[in-house]
């Protein structure tokens, strides 16, 4: 079975298939939606799970396979859930990203925030076969820490530890992340398929 990732984050990409690897998913290829393909989805929906739908509806028009996106952020409570869905585009780069978070949060108490991920399937046929959401509850740290993972995993200290998400291992983080948590439904799902 092969599965079309509907992005071209190598990032995500070896993400998921570590992911994967974790939950013993055997038999399945991901991978990456080709870069020769005009893959340029408009992502106006108002809610992750409709971004996710709009590029796994684009990456099927382009491949018809399954295909598999994911559309996450990070909500912050006292920003009224910002950055949210516009995660990615909150600023040019990571590292202005993150800049631009902490200085929102200046002099806030409250730094709750949570990372959410909503995946969707989508089967040959175009129809969507399987959706899920995952969601991994922490706070924003001051100061950014740690050098693993990528986006807002420095500032983002991971609820009931002391870490933040850039200083876990792979192995830490993809048993708790927003991802993972959306990834493992949808593998239990996968291996239903492969098994019937």
């Amino acid at each position: 079975m092969k599965i079309i990732i509907a992005t071209q984050n190598p990032h995500k990409l070896e993400e998921i298939r570590e992911i994967a690897h974790l939950y013993g998913i055997i038999g399945v290829d991901f991978e990456a939606i080709d870069s020769s393909l005009d893959f340029n989805p408009v992502e106006d929906g108002k809610t992750f799970e409709e971004n996710s739908l709009i590029k796994a509806k684009e990456a099927n028009r382009l491949t018809h396979t399954y295909t598999m996106a994911d559309d996450s952020g990070l909500c912050v409570d006292a920003l009224g859930g910002s950055p949210g869905i516009h995660s990615a585009r909150y600023a040019d780069t990571a590292q202005k990203r993150i800049d631009k978070l902490l200085d929102a949060l200046k002099g806030e108490t409250n730094r709750k925030a949570k990372f959410v991920c909503a995946i969707t399937l989508i089967n040959p046929s175009g129809e969507v076969e399987f959706t899920a959401r995952g969601e991994c509850k922490g706070e924003i740290a001051f100061t950014q820490s740690g050098s693993h993972g990528f986006g807002y995993d420095p500032v983002f200290l991971v609820e009931g530890t002391s870490k933040t998400m850039a200083e876990m291992s792979e192995d830490e983080k993809n048993k708790i992340s927003h991802r993972s948590l959306a990834m493992q439904k949808l593998f239990e799902y996968i291996k239903e398929i492969i098994n019937n």
